[in-house]
């Protein structure tokens, strides 16, 4: 069955400028991309989007974060796009993600850790229809 995921690569990744690579791995791997936009995320949108985490410590530096440069905003399909673009990605943390997973390579930290993607059906239909209204 073919699914929909979002998929954002983060400000640190866009500074580090491996857009390019993170794209490439995307395809080598599958993924149809059906919709992308570079963005630049006011505070408002990124405490929108993140809404769901408002009462935990790290709501303000995430959405401080996730609005301190630009993001490309990605539709992904393909079959099992949801876990399978999770494992690609792999742990939040650079430094517990497995060799070669895209956060091992180009992730700094928890906080910073190149790339988001969806954990749901229900959670990716919502955050597609943030990013890709329509």
């Amino acid at each position: 069955m073919i699914e929909k995921t979002l998929a954002i690569i983060k400000p640190d990744a866009v500074k580090k400028n491996v857009i390019g690579k993170i794209i490439s791995r995307i395809e080598d791997e599958g993924f149809k991309i059906t919709a992308m936009r570079l963005a630049k995320l006011t505070k408002d949108e990124a405490k929108g989007f993140y809404i769901v985490h408002k009462d935990k410590s790290f709501y303000i530096p995430l959405t401080d974060y996730m609005s301190s440069g630009p993001v490309m905003l990605m539709r992904l399909e393909r079959e099992n796009a949801i876990g399978h673009w999770r494992k690609v990605m792999g742990a939040t943390d650079p430094a517990k993600a497995e060799p070669g997973t895209i956060r091992r390579l180009y992730g700094f930290s928890i906080e910073s850790n190149a790339t988001h993607g969806s954990d749901a059906p229900e959670t990716a239909e919502w955050e597609l229809n943030y990013f890709f209204k329509g």
